[in-house]
């Protein structure tokens, strides 16, 4: 799996660093969304796969390899 992220469109929500914490965070100064982990380890696809469903402004992009 690789993972990517559009920063430019984040709104902030942070449904993503809660539901895959070890794969996103939020910048502290403006909570846009901060990739952790571009390849996730295959015990993190699953929460990846319900980040990218929960993201209200549609900014992560899954390839499933």
């Amino acid at each position: 799996m690789r993972v990517q992220v559009d920063e430019g469109r984040c709104i902030g929500a942070g449904l993503c660093a809660l539901t895959a914490p070890a794969v996103f965070d939020q910048r502290d100064e403006d909570g846009v969304v901060h990739l952790l982990a571009e390849s996730p380890p295959p015990d993190e696809h699953e929460a990846v796969r319900e980040a990218q469903t929960r993201c209200p402004a549609a900014v992560i992009t899954v390839e499933e390899r």
